[in-house]
């Protein structure tokens, strides 16, 4: 049965979209926790923006089972997500939160942080997500609170505990995990989690494939192309957990991120030697990209801002 699970998993995109009812009414998590592979766990978010209909989570927060203890992956979009989160995996294992890792400085990665500290697990990110986050803490929070509403109760502006730069290396029960700063792609202090014996890599914000990718204003698109080529690529994973979306493989999530972006920066340098302006810029052709969740929400706004970042290049 996990066989044919998987199977199905890798075969294709399972539909998350925001046109879909929430999957797990019981509980203020979008889906379920479901073991991709043995022992690693993940809640995958609606491929919507966050609402108060999903409680913000639409990203994906998975955990590592360990067999000395429990890693998790993203502290949630808030306080009542992090402690739904616990009791899913308190049905699954006896074993002890040991430690919280941020995937970037954003709400949906940190703004959770505050219930984990309260049950005295250290929070680890990297030093530039917990500058990003320290600067624009009271703005994500705020953000959070007008659509999540009552939801948002006990949610903190809790930072991570622990940072580091480069690497850190975790040996716990029968796992050997790398959390990895690739270099720079989707946000400030990106990191991805690679577990190399099982060639599993949680991606975060590196990889995406069910929802169209988000081109931030501080994202740099051609530096997010050169560490997919050098660092993340090359990492060889058998198995990708995206940031946001069902687990998939490479290709999949090579084709909906590296492909678009080269896409994307070629219809605009296109655009840009004809002499386009910004105004139209924003209307180049990503029909290709039409299917995409958040594809409404983003498609323009990506455009714009790759036009901003390559006119100076």
């Amino acid at each position: 049965m996990r066989a044919l699970i998987l199977l199905a998993l890798l075969a294709g995109p399972a539909l998350a979209s925001e046109d879909i009812a929430d999957q797990y009414p019981q509980s203020p998590l979008y889906s379920k926790p479901v073991e991709f592979i043995p022992g690693v766990w993940s809640a995958i978010g609606a491929t919507a923006p966050p609402t108060y209909e999903n409680s913000g989570h639409n990203n994906n927060l998975s955990f590592l089972v360990t067999g000395d203890g429990v890693i998790v992956v993203n502290g949630g979009a808030a306080y009542i997500l992090a402690e739904a989160l616990h009791r899913e995996i308190k049905a699954v294992t006896d074993q002890p939160v040991r430690l919280v890792i941020n995937e970037n400085g954003q709400g949906h990665a940190m703004l959770g942080n505050g219930y984990w500290a309260e049950q005295g697990v250290p929070i680890l990110a990297h030093a530039d997500a917990a500058d990003e986050f320290a600067e624009n803490a009271f703005g994500i929070l705020e953000s959070m609170k007008r659509y999540n509403r009552d939801k948002a109760a006990g949610t903190t502006t809790q930072g991570p505990t622990e940072t580091f730069t480069g690497k850190y290396a975790i040996e716990m029960g029968t796992m050997k995990i790398e959390v990895l700063e690739l270099g720079p792609a989707h946000s400030p202090g990106d990191i991805s989690v690679w577990l190399p014996e099982q060639k599993l890599v949680i991606a975060g914000d590196m990889a995406f494939h069910e929802r169209m990718l988000p081109i931030f204003p501080d994202t740099c698109t051609s530096c997010w192309l050169e560490t997919w080529e050098t660092a993340f690529e090359p990492l060889g994973a058998l198995y990708v957990i995206p940031g946001h979306g069902h687990p998939t493989n490479m290709a999949q999530v090579r084709r909906y991120t590296y492909d678009y972006l080269v896409d994307l920066r070629a219809k605009i340098g296109a655009h840009l030697d004809n002499g386009g302006d910004l105004a139209e810029a924003y209307y180049v052709d990503q029909s290709e990209w039409l299917h995409l969740d958040t594809y409404e929400e983003l498609a323009t706004k990506n455009a714009g801002r790759v036009y901003e970042e390559m006119e100076f290049e």
